[in-house]
Parts: structure tokens; C-alpha cells; sequence
């Protein structure tokens, strides 16, 4: 990472180096722009021992990933910059915490999201590994065994029907949800247990989830849990700028563009849906279009300096 210690000018300052923010930085890095790219070094993904369904990158740990980006950027000159920010003031103007500043002529917020857990004893402990929250990025890894869904989020129903596709033993633990006949009938359709009654706990045993216990004793053996956290995006940045928001989530046009001229906002921090593969995606896409903005203001400024270099010519002669 490398030390800033006083000012430092950029075509565009990335906050966050995630799969998002990194990608973002090596095309604009490519675009030979100057890129700086801050970060705190706390990934989402971090209790993760793995990424799934990236093609090329299947099975490798979420941290072997970004140490690969981020030796990547810096060989193309990317200033990569261990710090968090604190506010960001006219001009584009980052302030870290410290004192130091960065003066972009754009920016790009890869800030993510964080995950809100239910207090349910176990859940936190057990997150990551064996509580789970992404069929798609995990189903594959667990398909087969005993898979509990805890109720906590209206997902919980989705969630059940689709873990049913890994395992034939899949239970949804309604908590305190209050299912439907629809949910019901289709649950049994499906082929999906359902047990009511709240949840005390997330059993672990020799550090592997072991099942569910109910506030009325049972326990019933599970190996893995699925929940659907209270998913909450890292924008204060973006709205302190202005950027318009809609759901609780920050607005944006395909390239990641916000309502704020100069700003983009690309990966969790902007869709919760957005996997390691989509969020990368969504930087290369955010950076072609950062790009083209300063090309834009690049190609104006350029025909201006002309403009007025040829009426200063032209004073000069007399004419």
C-alpha cells in the first residue's frame, strides 16, 4: 500500500478494493488514467474461505483473489492506499483519516455492504461457514446433507424452495414468520419440511453447525443453515454527496453512474445481489464509462486552449 502523507492529484479516486473497486482501477489503470484506489481492508467476504461460480476463479479464497488484484493494479501504477475516509469535500477532494487528501477529477464508491444478523445465539459465531446465505454461492459445496433455513427474513420461504434443489432433507423453521396456505401447499409440494415455534439457538459441535434448537428444547439435527441477512449498503459517503437514493439503495444508471455528476457507485454498495463476478463486471463497465466522461472534458478543455491560443495569435498580428 503506498503512503500518502500530503495532497496527491488524480483523473479518479476508487473508494474500496473489493472485486469491484480493483477491476474498476485496472481498466481506468489500462486507459493510462491516474488511479489511486483507498481501502480499509475489511472485505465483506472475509469469513469466506471461498468464491464460487467466478469462471476461471472457482473455488479460490475470496483473499487470494483480491491479493492478485491488487498486485495487478500496482504493476500498471495504481497508488493503492491503506486508510478510510472520512468525508469528501468540494472539488472531489478525499479526506482520509489522518489528515491526508486526494483531489479527483472523478470518483468511484466500491464501499459494499455490511450484513445485519438476526440475535440468534450461534449465527454469528457459525457465519461464513456453515451459516450460509447465498444458494448459489455455497449450495453446490453442501448439496446433499441436512440443511435448515431459519425463518428470519419473508426470503426464508425462496430460500427453502430453492436449497431443495441440493439436498432432499430441507427444513424452514418458520420463527417468526407467519406462512400462507400458498406457502404451505407449495413447501409441500416441494418437499420441504416445515416446523413452527420460535429458535433459541444454532447448535455447533466440534466446530461445525450441529442443528436447531427451538425455545421449547427440541433440537433438530441440521449441518448446514441458510438465513437471509438485513442486507445495508456502506453509503454515507454517496449520500453525503448528494447522490439520490430510492428502497434505501443509491440510484444508478447500467454503468454505475449516480444522480451527482462525477460519481459513480459500482458493486454491493449499489446492488445486494451482486456476486464477486457481477461486482467486477460492474467496475469494468463503471470505469469505461468514467473514461469517456474525461475524455469528454479532456477533448473540451483542449479545443478552448486552442480557441483562445488562436485569438491570442491572431491580437498578436494585429488583425
Amino acid at each position: 500500500m503506498s503512503d500518502v502523507s500530503k495532497s496527491a492529484d488524480y483523473d479518479v479516486v476508487v473508494i474500496g478494493a473489493g472485486a469491484a473497486g480493483l477491476n474498476a482501477a485496472l481498466v481506468l489503470a489500462r486507459a493510462r488514467r491516474r488511479v489511486a484506489v483507498v481501502d480499509t481492508g475489511e472485505p465483506r467476504n472475509a469469513p469466506a474461505a471461498h468464491m464460487q461460480g467466478f469462471l476461471s476463479r472457482d473455488g479460490m479464497p475470496s483473499a487470494a483473489l483480491l491479493e492478485v488484484g491488487r498486485a495487478e493494479v500496482a504493476g500498471y501504477g495504481v497508488d493503492l492506499i491503506d486508510g478510510r475516509v472520512d468525508h469528501i469535500g468540494p472539488g472531489f477532494t478525499v479526506h482520509l483519516a489522518g489528515g491526508a487528501a486526494l483531489r479527483a477529477r472523478r470518483l468511484v464508491v466500491a464501499t459494499g455492504l455490511r450484513d445485519e444478523l438476526p440475535e440468534i445465539p450461534g449465527v454469528a459465531e457459525r457465519w461464513g461457514k456453515d451459516v450460509l446465505h447465498c444458494p448459489y454461492c455455497h449450495g453446490y459445496e453442501v448439496r446433499g446433507r441436512p440443511i435448515g433455513v431459519l425463518g428470519t427474513s419473508p426470503i426464508g420461504v425462496h430460500q427453502a424452495l430453492l436449497l431443495r434443489q441440493w439436498s432432499e432433507d430441507v427444513v424452514l423453521f418458520t420463527h417468526a414468520m407467519e406462512l400462507s396456505g400458498e406457502d404451505h401447499e407449495r413447501l409441500t409440494a416441494r418437499g420441504v419440511r416445515v416446523i413452527d415455534g420460535d429458535i433459541k439457538r444454532v447448535v455447533a459441535a466440534n466446530d461445525r453447525v450441529s442443528g436447531v434448537e427451538l425455545a421449547d428444547g427440541r433440537i433438530v439435527p441440521r449441518s448446514v443453515v441458510f438465513l437471509f441477512p438485513r442486507m445495508v449498503p456502506h453509503d454515507a459517503l454517496l449520500t453525503a454527496l448528494g447522490c439520490a437514493t430510492e428502497n434505501g439503495w443509491v440510484v444508478t444508471d447500467r454503468t454505475g453512474r449516480t444522480s451527482v455528476a462525477g460519481v459513480w457507485a459500482v458493486g454491493n454498495v449499489a446492488d445486494a445481489r451482486a456476486q464477486v463476478v457481477t461486482a467486477a463486471g460492474m467496475g469494468s463497465a463503471a470505469a469505461m464509462a468514467v473514461n469517456t466522461d474525461l475524455l469528454e472534458e479532456d477533448v473540451d478543455r483542449a479545443v478552448e486552449q486552442r480557441r483562445a491560443t488562436a485569438a491570442a495569435t491572431v491580437g498578436g498580428d494585429g488583425r
